[in-house]
């Protein structure tokens, strides 16, 4: 089973991920692990410094309502727990990363329990005015959402531009993996 997408996010590498293990072989790794029949597609694996998301494609019940949709994800969930505990503790011994799983059927997209990092970050007044904001216009319930709801928008408007930013220091990062060693 070959993997849709590998994509990772953040630095491979520099001084955050000095002691991190290496995942260049993550979707590999995955591939030869994961039941074969689990799900329609190839999973997408999406890793950053802190977590591994897999993602498959669930097969949409016959009739695909809202209810049927839900119940497919919850049998899902509930019939592989104690296999994706199991393949979960091995990665994150492996790749020192929690692991966090994820389904799709059709349209509807649901995440198992996944990490929210506390992230620091220090802002100045016209900064913190819009977090206020959208505090204060009720859009989010707190600074910390409404920061969170900001890089969400901003990502979907960047998203390939970031993607080309990561691709290049993918490069970077293989070109400095290829150079001799001092």
């Amino acid at each position: 089973m070959g993997y849709a997408s590998n994509r990772r996010f953040g630095r491979s590498g520099g001084w955050q991920q000095a002691q991190a293990p290496d995942t260049r072989d993550v979707a590999e790794w995955f591939s030869g692990r994961l039941p074969d029949d689990w799900f329609t597609t190839a999973p997408t694996i999406e890793v950053d410094r802190e977590e591994i998301v897999v993602t498959g494609e669930l097969a949409p019940p016959e009739e695909a309502t809202p209810a049927a949709v839900e119940g497919r994800v919850s049998r899902f969930r509930e019939s592989t727990r104690s296999q994706r505990m199991q393949i979960a503790d091995e990665a994150e011994a492996r790749y020192g990363r929690k692991v966090a799983w994820g389904v799709t059927v059709g349209e509807h997209h649901v995440l198992f329990t996944h990490l929210a990092v506390p992230v620091m970050t220090r802002l100045r007044q016209p900064e913190r005015k819009v977090l206020d904001t959208l505090v204060d216009a009720g859009v989010a319930r707190s600074r910390a959402d409404a920061l969170a709801w900001t890089v969400r928008l901003a990502g979907q408007h960047a998203d390939q531009w970031l993607t080309e930013l990561r691709e290049a220091m993918r490069k970077v990062d293989d070109l400095r993996t290829e150079g001799p060693q001092l």
